[in-house]
């Protein structure tokens, strides 16, 4: 008898690519900044295209991009820093797919 996986997420996954910039360290140390997206997002993580190998438990900063505002839109220049901890990764030819917990659920 085969065993089924259940998913055991704690809140659901959005098929949503959505670009961001991703600081942080790479797994030499080197610091680095990278435009990249989301392949998915919840609550509480994301799956993520990283053109860098990441070490499991470091924590990345998450902004999207916002347009130029204009002087009477009121819209901030960019969405605040999302802190985020690489969970998982795995390689998919010259990119790594890259699992990450955020460190304060989204609202």
């Amino acid at each position: 008898m085969p065993l089924i996986s259940t998913e055991r997420r704690r809140s659901p996954r959005l098929r949503l690519q959505i670009p961001l910039f991703i600081r942080g360290q790479e797994a030499s140390g080197a610091e680095f900044v990278d435009l990249s997206k989301t392949l998915d997002i919840s609550g509480t993580g994301a799956f993520l295209v990283c053109t860098r190998m990441l070490r499991n438990d470091r924590v990345l900063q998450l902004t999207i991009p916002a347009p130029s505002p204009t002087p009477s839109s009121g819209l901030p220049p960019e969405t605040p820093p999302i802190q985020a901890r690489v969970c998982r990764q795995k390689s998919a030819g010259e990119l790594h797919l890259v699992g990450v917990e955020f460190l304060k659920a989204l609202e």
